[in-house]
């Protein structure tokens, strides 16, 4: 089949190198000058900034996706361990790394926590790695055609349950550690499925499984060498890429509304028998196919948003601080009230600052770091109005990155991002983690990567199945050439 990709984001990406590899015919057509979409590059001065995903987890996912393309992901990336993979720090002046590798994550959580919390991480592990083992074939790594996939088999969504996957996380958590540093470290991960750990079901403890133990990576040249990879990958398959193109809408057949291609800004039409959409999927039904939104995306619960604030400055960082550094407020259930329920700003603040020259000081001149700095805040559904905070807020949250050592006296460069930016840049609701993932927005309850009222029509990525991050958004890509093939069968059938 012809397959028309719309965006080289990474869901899109993936798509392609599968496509490609199964031996379709795919164009790629992206509005920007480089593959990414989220995954970008601000550069400028010397420094190269990525400007999306700053936590890389789960690199087999990864390497399936250039084999894909029948690439060997070596070919195209080098990666190395984060170690820390972050160091946390609390209210209290306390710090804990958290390490690579079981036993010596054991003996941090032993000098920092005690002994009975060390004995308890290694079945914490255990009970991560089941709980992976079981959703990943059955629940993640699969497309869905009704609610009635979840009972084909009955037996996975039996044994989640026997595993606590339908209680709350953040009970699940606590029922294993005493220290209540060691319970945000391990919970904290929620966030990234638009939950707070004391809503979110026991079941997301697979994203702490990511990071806690399978670890988390950084490629030589950034986050950024993931798409330009991938791309380079699904261009040896055979996929054809054209950059700086501007995709208007699907083009469909006046008999039966199937999708017959796209139409360019200037009136180009590229004909294929699939469409694969790339964009957010809200934005992509209201734009692209000027359909009515699937209830969930309509009337569903979004994700919070975040500001993110990212710099270029002449400086080193202070003493102890490593790649990923989280530094937790004193509030904690109450911010999460605060974010999303309430709709405001998180009173104490948590916050990630990253600064990926440690790993690799290429990515900044001589004498200078770069500062990733990330504070989650409402989407544009809550009550904050961002013409009016805008500055105020990104004053404040340089000045407390520079309270806690690192140097904002001499920025070079600079980039704030808030949710309206977001917005702009096609997030629906401002928010770049999608929809959230409570337990009707999840699976068979989460937005379909087919259209029903468009046949031909595929989505991936975060806000389709099967979620947000970027294992889960290369997994979409791959569910999505699994709908083509689908296609593809039907079509050809007498």
């Amino acid at each position: 089949m012809r397959v028309a990709v719309v965006g080289a984001g990474l869901g899109g990406l993936s798509a392609a190198c599968h496509l490609a590899g199964r031996g379709h015919e795919v164009i790629v057509l992206e509005r920007e000058s480089v593959p990414g979409g989220r995954a970008g590059l601000f550069e400028a001065e010397g420094f190269r900034i990525d400007t999306g995903p700053s936590v890389l987890t789960m690199t087999d996912i990864l390497r399936r996706t250039f084999a894909g393309a029948h690439e060997d992901m070596d070919d195209h990336l080098r990666l190395a361990p984060v170690d820390p993979m972050y160091r946390t720090t609390f209210a209290d002046g306390s710090e804990i790394r958290v390490l690579h590798g079981r036993e010596r994550m054991t003996e941090e959580i032993r000098t920092t926590c005690g002994a009975a919390d060390a004995a308890a991480f290694g079945r914490f592990c255990d009970y991560l790695t089941d709980l992976y083992k079981l959703e990943l074939p059955n629940f993640i790594d699969r497309n869905f055609d009704s609610l009635f996939d979840l009972l084909k088999p009955p037996w996975p969504l039996l044994r989640l349950v026997r595993l606590k996957g339908l209680s709350r996380l953040a009970n699940v958590v606590n029922s294993y550690f005493a220290d209540p540093r060691l319970q945000r470290i391990f919970s904290f991960q929620a966030m990234y499925a638009g939950l707070s750990p004391y809503e979110a079901l026991a079941l997301y403890c697979v994203i702490t499984y990511m990071d806690t133990v399978e670890g988390v990576y950084f490629p030589e040249g950034g986050i950024h060498a993931v798409p330009r990879g991938l791309a380079a990958a699904a261009t040896k398959a055979g996929a054809e890429f054209r950059y700086g193109v501007t995709v208007e809408r699907v083009e469909r057949s006046a008999a039966d509304g199937r999708a017959t291609g796209v139409r360019l800004q200037g009136g180009e039409v590229i004909a294929a028998d699939a469409v694969v959409l790339n964009p957010d999927l809200p934005v992509a039904y209201r734009q692209l196919l000027d359909n009515p939104l699937p209830r969930v995306a309509k009337r569903g619960h979004y994700s919070p948003s975040c500001a993110l604030w990212m710099a270029g400055v002449r400086g080193q960082l202070p003493a102890g601080a490593a790649h990923h550094n989280i530094h937790f407020g004193a509030a904690w259930e109450g911010a999460f009230d605060a974010l999303m329920k309430q709709g405001v700003l998180m009173p104490d603040p948590s916050i990630l600052v990253s600064s990926p020259t440690v790993g690799d000081p290429s990515l900044a001149p001589e004498g200078c770091i770069t500062l990733y700095v990330l504070e989650p805040t409402p989407n544009l559904d809550g009550r904050v109005d961002w013409s009016k905070e805008r500055d105020r807020f990104r004053q404040s949250l340089v000045d407390r990155v520079g309270a806690l050592g690192y140097p904002t006296g001499d920025v070079v460069v600079e980039r704030f991002v808030d949710p309206t930016d977001w917005r702009n840049q096609g997030m629906e609701r401002g928010t770049p983690f999608a929809i959230a993932h409570n337990f009707f927005q999840t699976g068979p309850f989460r937005p379909n990567n087919v259209s029903q009222r468009v046949p031909g029509v595929v989505f991936t990525g975060s806000s389709t199945v099967p979620g947000v991050g970027v294992p889960m958004v290369l997994l979409s890509g791959r569910l999505a050439a699994d709908r083509v093939d689908e296609l593809a069968g039907r079509a050809a059938q007498p």
